[in-house]
């Protein structure tokens, strides 16, 4: 049988997610066999497996697996080198296969996974077999798994892979079905709109005091601009969340608003009726923080005109938000910028 062809090499490239130098060899070897040359991949990359770790991998998929019931929902970040591994069958396949075995282990970090049984073999060891079967670095690198007892849990993973969300929520037996279809809606919205937290009392009241400082100072400089061009001037506000709006910082707005509308020379008697669309005003522009970074704050993506709070509870009032998980493909990985040019030349010299 003939050697490599570029149809054969097309052909053993999708089917083990090796790069196309290493498929080209194979098949030279083996005479253009392709079982054949998806074994001597194998094994020569089992030689090169523990080299290939050292590698930075920040591409690959997010993955999730969610339990007939919903009420298990485990989902998996799992890394590869290149965008083009991660389209690949094989590792699609390998994705599925580790994070059910992420749900059945309960591993809540690598350092457990690595501990494990899988297909009868440690779990490193069947990694390394599938590093050297792929030809890339491979990490299970995160994994997080949500449960309950009293309530459903949901997700989404967004189309690229790249994003994925679960949640879990508690509510009356009756609304289980309408809180699962919430659920995968707040996990689209959660995709697009990243937030970091649940809620505005889940922010660390540091954190809150540095953007307080630093919010005013992007509208203070905002506001220099919107001056010279004769434009409106955004309102500074004095704080960024509602954590900080004591019922002592509330008062003192509404008697500062009161003594401006009655120096104004509105009548009393509708003042309170004023008072209320200012003080909700006020509200919107001292909470900019919780907008922007707690989940029940921010405008539902599905009806902008609620908050995602007011989507739960016009759902049902029994809902509650107890947990939120976001993976960010690679986020926090230091990936190394490579020439491309020069990769490909080292790669024909070898």
């Amino acid at each position: 049988m003939a050697g490599s062809t570029p149809k054969l090499i097309k052909e053993l490239r999708e089917k083990s997610g090796a790069g196309m130098l290493d498929c080209k060899k194979a098949l030279n070897e083996c005479e253009g066999d392709i079982d054949k040359s998806l074994a001597f991949l194998r094994e020569s990359g089992l030689a090169k497996a523990a080299k290939k770790s050292g590698n930075v991998a920040a591409e690959g998929l997010v993955s999730i697996l969610i339990n007939d019931d919903n009420t298990k929902a485990t989902m998996t970040e799992i890394n590869s080198q290149t965008d083009f591994v991660a389209k690949n069958e094989n590792f699609i396949n390998l994705i599925s296969d580790i994070t059910a075995h992420v749900q059945v282990t309960g591993s809540s970090c690598t350092e457990e996974l690595n501990k494990t049984t899988i297909d009868g073999i440690n779990f490193e060891e069947y990694l390394n077999n599938n590093i050297a079967t792929i030809g890339e670095n491979i990490v299970a690198r995160k994994m997080a798994t949500v449960s309950t007892d009293e309530g459903v849990v949901n997700g989404y993973v967004h189309t690229n892979g790249r994003v994925g969300v679960i949640l879990a929520a508690t509510c009356a037996p009756e609304a289980k079905e309408k809180t699962k279809a919430l659920l995968k809606s707040l996990g689209m919205h959660a995709a697009a709109m990243k937030p970091s937290v649940i809620s505005y009392k889940d922010l660390d009241s540091e954190f809150i005091e540095s953007e307080n400082k630093a919010i005013i100072a992007d509208i203070e400089k905002e506001n220099i601009e919107l001056h010279r061009l004769g434009k409106p001037e955004k309102n500074i506000p004095l704080f960024v969340s509602k954590i900080q709006l004591t019922e002592e910082a509330l008062n003192n707005a509404r008697a500062k608003m009161k003594e401006e509308l009655l120096a104004e020379g509105k009548p009393e008697k509708i003042i309170d009726n004023i008072l209320k669309g200012k003080i909700a005003r006020f509200i919107e522009d001292n909470t900019q923080l919780d907008s922007q970074l707690a989940l029940l704050s921010q405008a539902f993506v599905m009806d902008d005109k609620k908050t995602v709070a007011q989507a739960i509870k016009d759902t049902d009032e029994s809902i509650k938000l107890v947990e939120y998980i976001k993976f960010e493909l690679g986020e926090g990985i230091e990936k190394k910028e490579e020439d491309f040019a020069a990769e490909v030349a080292a790669q024909m010299a070898n």
